[in-house]
């Protein structure tokens, strides 16, 4: 029985983000580095060349370009509406990260492998934000087979 049941539990998560990547096109990165050798980079790139816009956020590389695209400091200082947030930070900031996409009225984030936190998946679920947790789009895009069409045309 519990077996069907984390059937239907991995079917559901993977329709939560299927759904996702179908609907989003504007991605904020918040951790984002200009190292290639970094996940954030990594992960950056290759949302760019399934067709996302992707705008990375990092303080400290603020006024500068990664992968061609304009470095913000915050969530705040983007000028365009953002679909989804992409977070490569540690768990101990998503709670903060969580307030100031509520401020900004995003309502998708999505957490990096190992990047989790009960307690503010809890109040982002009460403030209506949808959470995809320790993922990577990286990682599920290609799982999944998908592949985003849309997003191509932008």
């Amino acid at each position: 029985m519990s077996i069907e049941l984390n059937n239907d539990s991995y079917a559901l998560e993977d329709r939560k983000i299927i759904d996702t990547l179908n609907r989003v096109k504007t991605i904020a990165l918040i951790g984002a580095s200009a190292r290639p050798d970094r996940d954030s980079f990594k992960v950056m790139a290759f949302l760019i060349n399934e067709g996302y816009q992707v705008i990375p956020i990092n303080p400290l590389l603020a006024g500068t370009t990664i992968l061609e695209q304009q470095v913000f400091a915050s969530i705040s200082d983007i000028p365009s509406s953002i679909d989804m947030l992409d977070v490569f930070r540690q768990s101990k900031y998503l709670y903060d990260i969580v307030v100031e996409a509520k401020k900004a009225n995003i309502t998708t984030i999505w957490t990096q492998l190992g990047v989790t936190d009960l307690k503010t998946e809890l109040f982002a679920q009460e403030s209506g934000i949808t959470m995809i947790v320790n993922r990577c789009p990286a990682i599920e895009i290609p799982r999944l087979g998908l592949k985003n069409n849309s997003a191509q045309m932008l």
